[in-house]
């Protein structure tokens, strides 16, 4: 059977069976028999094939885009007549291409001595802004010839006429609301972890949408409100917490944005998003990418008294009063230009956070990536032209406080910053355009990122990353058909592109699957690093990481950039000393319950948890800085002390080392670089010459906390709160109680230990615990199912070594076999102790999950509804969140534990050596310079292995 009669097949079966239309196209075979097919006049399809050919392409890199950029040149240049493609409508489908073969095939119009095609094909070009190295070149060279056309195209490109002579976005936008849930809304409602495996089929993935219900009733708004935009509302909440997923935001725009362009389907842009306390700053970095509005509505307000304090209710939370109704069906309108919300005459609330200069660019550019590139575009010609630069974006804000010294993520945007004019250091509030040293791209949205790769004409990682990494961790309890059908597809594009991948495409090294944060705070070894990653929980231990989603991240693989303010921080300092009975974890809960107990609010919601952490190794640290996406904040550093730091980058090395030896290392050798690099910054800090990154001492801070270790008296767990009165309390992370609160009586059905938030001693602690309590009761025996994931193979392979595995081993049900991976995922459990493959396991919900209903104790980070157990119509399922102690106990007992319990297993085990630094961990106010100011070499042409070390 022909490949397009098996795409016909696949056609109706989508239709008879999802009720969808037709895949896109962006295989090269395929386009090329329906191409064949457009030639023969007399073909049955020839019909169905030109539809598929204009309407049903994707653009960019992908393989289907050279053949059909390499069919509109011939009709361009007469070589082929088809009389349904002029050369006119040829020239405007290439216009909607974005960039690689088309911006090539233009060049090559452009740049020839035949007026007829250079000059329209010149006027394409003006618009276009995905141009590479190598095509800049092409019209630097031809500029430098005399070639007229070339010069004028480099003029177009230095007035950014691609950016200026775009309409500005309306003045007024009528919108309708629809509120899609109360609460905080977690992404995971917008784009379900459970339909990971869909998202590059964005029509079929638009389809998990909130509900089938939501879906036919914002379709009903737009018919009872034609001309007006549907905006998605979080409630009494924040939209889009918990996650940076471009999958949610891209299922809202397919539902309620508009069409990119009538010749690319299922991509649409320019969704409006609200919530009560706005959006998730992680999220709403997506909203830019789409060239969205995120509103910030404060429609509910605390009550206060006569003396202006928050009028509490019986549970000590408090009262909310609404300022103004957003009803579902309730039109607004928003002021663009006055930045204001209205009902009718009415003013509601001013939006001006929506509408900075920097993100009206984005909505008149229509997403992110279109200024980026523009930007970089216009530098580039008006240097080739010789010329000055002219400012037509907003200009970037560059905020320098003098005698105010900096904090640690003010220091590094500094070090990363580029083309910044001001020579003194930018404080918080500076928009900034910075360097990428470590990228990290996790399997469930990889396919995505690859698709913004392909987009974006990107065909190669930009070789000022120090190092990129694809994981295989989020698909990696179940080897079932949708993970062998994306999965190696993922890892030969990313291995391709200059990632270490997972996976080998070619099946040298063994797969591994390692959790992406494990993998990524070993790769590492620069605590002034920058890093951007495709997950929220992207927050390293070393240096300052942004969860991002899978555009940013394409954009940062491709560019080495990113673009972003410089967050204001919070100080988190210790006191006390911890008492021998508490886990890490608890200081972890005990963080968040003693910040809500001081300011009432959350002070930690977008901003940077400057953790002075001091003696903890980075494996342990990690356990803080992960919770800090639970936290509602963008992002999390460590201070350590020298010697800390050091031990955890010898740690690093060694592990790098491993990868090396399993085969992991590119031909550029990018391992290796990172050892060499952890081996200059030990080297510095020995001696004396670069000591580990401490902020000053004159640094400002938008709030400070100490917590205070004393009062850390029990285990503590965040609970999802299910039966709360108030919608809007019920899945966030804030409920911390704790164990004496159950009374030793919170039934648990399910035990989990795994996700990012365990380590090596997490492991180590079970295997304890498990032999205490043989000795105390004379047997271990489960009453609930305790499901173990170990984070990497490392661990297992050290624990092997060490002989804490054959202590797990000897009372576990179930060992995971790499040889024989599981196919099927686990529907129901046995009260035995389950050894599971290294990955992400329960806490992703789109693989393994509990059974629907069950009260679920885990270390992992996930108490969202449906995410780890979904709800049955007569009980709402339950993610609990605790320490690992806390954890397997619950297991053997079957429910929570008392404090007494607790403190008989865990006796005579080290659960944590965490103490406060005995110094403070700042260095001496100075005159605040910043380090670099010049522009990165940077390309994202293929280039081989010789050119790209010397780039590096």
């Amino acid at each position: 059977m022909s490949l397009y009669l098996e795409y016909v097949k696949e056609i109706e079966s989508r239709k008879k069976d999802l009720g969808l239309a037709p895949k896109p196209i962006d295989g090269s075979e395929l386009l090329a028999e329906i191409i064949e097919q457009i030639k023969d006049s007399a073909h049955e399809h020839r019909e169905d094939s030109l539809h598929f050919f204009i309407y049903n392409t994707l653009p960019g890199t992908t393989s289907a885009a050279g053949v059909k950029t390499k069919f509109l040149k011939e009709i361009i240049l007469g070589a082929l007549v088809v009389k349904e493609i002029t050369a006119t409508f040829a020239f405007e489908l290439l216009s909607h291409m974005k960039g690689g073969p088309s911006v090539e095939v233009l060049l090559d119009l452009a740049l020839s001595d035949d007026a007829l095609v250079a000059k329209p094909a010149a006027e394409i070009l003006k618009n276009q802004v995905y141009l590479y190295e190598a095509d800049m070149s092409r019209l630097d060279d031809g500029f430098k010839a005399g070639n007229a056309i070339a010069k004028d195209i480099l003029e177009s490109y230095a007035r950014a006429d691609f950016f200026t002579t775009l309409p500005e976005i309306d003045e007024e936008i009528d919108v309708v609301t629809y509120i899609a849930g109360e609460g905080d809304i977690s992404t995971d409602l917008l784009s379900p972890g459970n339909q990971a495996h869909s998202r590059s089929d964005r029509e079929l993935h638009g389809k998990c949408l909130i509900s089938p219900v939501a879906q036919v009733e914002i379709q009903a708004l737009q018919k009872q409100h034609p001309g007006k935009r549907v905006m998605l509302i979080a409630e009494k909440g924040t939209m889009g917490v918990g996650s940076s997923r471009m999958s949610g935001i891209n299922n809202v725009a397919l539902w309620a944005g508009k069409q990119a362009s009538p010749y690319i389907p299922f991509v649409n842009f320019a969704p409006v998003v609200a919530g009560t306390n706005g959006i998730s700053p992680i999220f709403l970095t997506t909203v830019g990418v789409t060239g969205g509005i995120g509103l910030d509505l404060k429609n509910w307000v605390k009550k206060r008294d006569v003396d202006g304090k928050p009028v509490l209710n019986e549970s000590g939370d408090p009262i909310l009063e609404q300022t103004y109704s957003v009803e579902t069906g309730t039109v607004l309108t928003i002021n663009t230009k006055q930045k204001k919300l209205y009902n009718g005459d009415k003013e509601l609330v001013d939006i001006a956070s929506a509408f900075t200069p920097q993100a009206v660019e984005f909505m008149k550019a229509g997403g992110s990536y279109a200024i980026v590139f523009g930007k970089k575009l216009q530098t580039f010609a008006a240097q080739a032209l010789g010329v000055p630069l002219e400012s037509v974006y907003a200009p970037s804000k560059e905020i320098s406080h003098a005698g105010q010294g900096l904090t640690a993520v003010e220091k590094i945007f500094n070090k990363n910053a580029v083309g910044v004019a001001s020579k003194t250091a930018l404080h918080a509030g500076s928009d900034v355009r910075v360097t990428v040293n470590i990228v990290g791209s996790q399997d469930t949205t990889g396919l995505m990122t690859s698709q913004e790769l392909e987009s974006m004409a990107a065909m190669v990682i930009s070789p000022i990353v120090d190092g990129a990494y694809q994981s295989g961790c989020h698909t990696a309890s179940v080897w079932d058909s949708k993970a062998q059908a994306n999965i190696p597809k993922l890892m030969s594009f990313m291995n391709k592109f200059g990632l270490i991948t997972a996976r080998d495409p070619k099946g040298v090294y063994h797969p591994m699957t390692d959790v992406i944060h494990k993998v990524l705070n070993d790769i590492t070894v620069d605590e002034w690093a920058l890093i951007i990653g495709g997950d929220s929980h992207t927050r390293m231990s070393k240096g300052v990481a942004f969860g991002a989603d899978s555009g940013t991240v394409a954009l940062a693989l491709a560019t080495g950039e990113a673009n972003m303010p410089i967050p204001e921080s919070v100080k988190v300092t210790f006191k006390g000393k911890m008492k021998s009975h508490m886990d890490f974890r608890d200081v972890v809960h005990a963080t968040q319950s003693q910040m809500l107990k001081k300011f009432g609010d959350n002070v930690f919601q977008g901003r940077v948890i400057e953790v002075h952490i001091g003696t903890l190794l980075a494996d342990q640290a990690f356990t803080f800085t992960d919770w800090t996406a639970e936290m509602k904040a963008k992002a999390s550093i460590c201070i350590s002390q020298d010697d800390t730091l050091i031990a955890s980058l010898e740690i690093a090395k060694n592990r790098i080392k491993i990868m090396i030896d399993k085969g992991m290392d590119n031909e550029p050798q990018v391992l290796q670089g990172l050892i060499d690099r952890a081996n200059k910054r030990i080297s510095d800090i020995t001696s004396g010459e670069k000591p580990a990154l401490r902020p000053d001492d004159n640094a400002e801070y938008f709030a400070e906390l100490v917590v205070d270790l004393d009062a850390i008296n029990e285990p503590m767990i965040a609970d999802p709160d299910v039966n709360n009165a108030d919608v809007s309390k019920r899945y966030t992370h804030d409920a911390i109680r704790p164990i004496s609160y159950y009374k030793g009586s919170k039934k648990v059905d399910l035990a989990f230990v795994g996700s990012c938030m365990v380590h090596k001693g997490d492991m180590q602690i079970i295997s304890q615990m498990l032999r205490n309590i043989e000795k105390q009761n004379g047997k271990v025996e489960f009453k609930a199912p305790l499901v173990i994931a170990p984070p990497t193979y490392n661990i297992v392979d050290e624990l092997k070594a060490e002989g804490d595995w054959d202590v797990l081993k000897k009372y576990a049900g179930f060992e995971f076999d790499d040889t024989v991976p599981k196919n099927i995922a686990r529907t129901n459990y046995e009260n035995i102790m389950y050894l599971e493959r290294p990955g992400c396991n329960l806490c992703m919900g789109n693989q393994e999950k509990a059974e629907k209903g069950d009260t679920v104790l885990a270390t992992s980070t996930r108490l969202f509804q449906g995410r780890v157990v979904e709800d049955t119509a007569e009980k709402k399922g339950e993610s609990l969140l605790a320490s690992t102690p806390v954890v397997v106990l619950s297991s053997i007992l079957g429910r929570t534990p008392t404090l007494e319990e607790y403190i008989k297993a865990v006796e005579g085990i080290n659960l944590t050596d965490f103490a406060p630094p005995l110094e403070q961990l700042t260095t001496p106010p100075v005159e605040a310079v910043r380090v670099r100011i010049a522009d990165p070499v940077r390309i994202a042409d293929p280039v081989d292995a010789s050119t790209y070390n010397q780039l590096k």
